[in-house]
């Protein structure tokens, strides 16, 4: 696998095509997020999903797009317009919403960067397929359904493309990315708790190597 470009657009069916799995990374301490997405990185894992459930998950982005060039770092957890706009600024160049409204899909389509809304139901899949949105996060996907759900979906909505994230991890991820409506997984089994309190790189480029040898 090529590493991508660190400058361009990055078109939303790339961010799901360039690896089988997603990290959905909590960054505590901005410190801690270069090392962190280089270990993901040099692992296989180059899309990056930064969540803005910390108040240091916007610096945590600033500083991986201006020291890891090999990185996609995108934010996730996006649930105002408002953080579009910031998260945008500090560099990300994706987003990834749990959900969505029309607001929220209005910000996200004006921002310039890829977007994955995220859906739980026919009727959200529905919606943005007629929004022109054919790229979607699916969640909580165990939750939600699971891979029966999704595989419900293929049949009449085959335009759907989707990244499950929520209660994903090795043992049931290859069933999710062998869909054919699944691009790729989001998870962060590849981040233990443990591993990051110790700065534990190296155990985590090995759980991303891992990871990216899914499919």
């Amino acid at each position: 696998m090529t590493s991508p470009s660190p400058v361009g657009p990055v078109s939303t069916s790339s961010v799901l095509d360039l690896a089988p799995v997603v990290p959905v990374v909590v960054v505590e301490d901005a410190s801690d997020a270069v090392p962190l997405a280089r270990a993901l990185v040099a692992g296989g894992l180059p899309a990056i999903e930064v969540t803005l459930r910390t108040p240091a998950g916007l610096d945590a982005i600033r500083a991986i797009a201006g020291a890891v060039p090999d990185a996609v770092v995108g934010a996730g957890t996006v649930v105002t317009p408002e953080q579009v706009t910031a998260a945008v600024r500090a560099g990300a160049r994706f987003l990834v919403s749990p959900g969505w409204t029309d607001a929220l899909l209005t910000a996200m389509q004006a921002s310039g960067v890829p977007f994955l809304p995220g859906v739980s139901t026919t009727s959200e899949v529905v919606a943005l397929l007629e929004r022109g949105v054919r790229e979607m996060k699916f969640f909580p996907a165990q939750a939600a359904g699971g891979t029966a759900y999704l595989k419900s979906l293929a049949g009449p909505l085959p335009r759907a493309r989707f990244c499950p994230t929520g209660g994903i991890g090795p043992d049931n991820a290859p069933e999710y990315l062998s869909l054919p409506n699944v691009g790729c997984v989001g998870g962060t089994w590849m981040l233990p708790a443990d591993a990051i309190a110790a700065r534990d790189w190296g155990r985590v480029e090995a759980l991303a190597r891992s990871a990216a040898a899914l499919r």
